[in-house]
C-alpha cells in the first residue's frame, strides 16, 4: 500500500512537472508588446508606418539601427487601444546557422519544448513555435526562425513574438467602427442619380 502511495505521488509529481510552463515572453530586442510605440519613438522611423496587408487596421514601422540586430519591424492596433503594440518581428545581425542552434538550444532551456514544428520537411525553412497564456487570459506566439534558401520567408535568423489577442481585438473594434459608418451612410437620404440612358437600355449591356 505504502509502495503504491509512493508511486502515485512520484507520477503527479512528474505529471505537474510536465504541465509547468515557463512565463509568457513579453518583450524582444528591448521592446515590449502591449505598450505604446510612443515609448520607443527613438528607436524606430515612424514616417516609415504603413497597414499590414489584409490588416489594414494594424500598421507596421521599422526599427532603426540596433546592436545585434539587422532588421525589425514593430506592429502596433490603431482601433482598441492605438499605438500599443501588437507584435515584434526582428531579424538577427548573424544568419548563420551556428547562431541559430544556440539560439534555439537557450530558447528551450527558457521556455521548455516548442509546441510545433513550423518550418518545411526538408528544413529549408527550420521554425519551432511556442504558445502562451500570460497572467491576463492574453494568447502569447514566440516563433524561432532559420531560412537562407526560402525567398518567399524573411532570410536569415529571425524571431517573431505576437499578442494574438490584441490583435484580435483590434481587429473586431476595426470592423465594429466599419459597420457603424455604413449603417449611418444608409440612413442617410440619397438623391436618385440620373443617367442619360432609360428604359431598357438602362438595364442591358452593349
Amino acid at each position: 500500500m505504502i509502495k503504491l502511495s509512493v508511486v502515485l505521488l512520484t507520477v503527479i509529481f512528474f505529471s505537474l512537472a510536465g504541465m509547468a510552463r515557463a512565463e509568457a515572453p513579453d518583450q524582444v530586442g528591448g521592446f515590449v508588446l502591449n505598450q505604446d510605440i510612443k515609448k520607443f519613438e527613438d528607436r524606430v522611423i515612424m514616417d516609415t508606418a504603413l497597414p499590414v496587408r489584409y490588416a489594414e487596421n494594424i500598421e507596421e514601422v521599422e526599427i532603426k539601427f540596433t546592436k545585434g540586430f539587422k532588421s525589425g519591424l514593430i506592429a502596433f492596433g490603431t482601433c482598441e487601444q492605438p499605438g500599443h503594440i501588437v507584435r515584434i518581428k526582428l531579424k538577427y545581425a548573424d544568419s548563420s546557422k551556428e547562431f541559430y542552434k544556440s539560439l534555439l538550444k537557450r530558447f528551450k532551456k527558457r521556455f521548455g519544448k516548442p509546441d510545433e514544428y513550423r518550418g518545411d520537411p526538408f528544413k529549408i525553412v527550420d521554425a519551432w513555435k511556442w504558445s502562451f497564456i500570460n497572467q491576463q487570459n492574453q494568447s502569447i506566439s514566440l516563433i524561432l526562425q532559420h531560412n537562407t534558401k526560402d525567398e518567399q520567408e524573411k532570410m536569415g535568423n529571425s524571431v517573431k513574438l505576437t499578442n494574438s489577442t490584441l490583435i484580435e481585438k483590434d481587429l473586431l473594434c476595426y470592423k465594429r467602427k466599419q459597420l457603424n459608418y455604413r449603417e449611418r451612410l444608409r440612413q442617410r437620404e440619397w438623391k436618385a442619380v440620373a443617367t442619360q440612358d432609360s428604359g431598357w437600355e438602362l438595364f442591358i449591356p452593349r
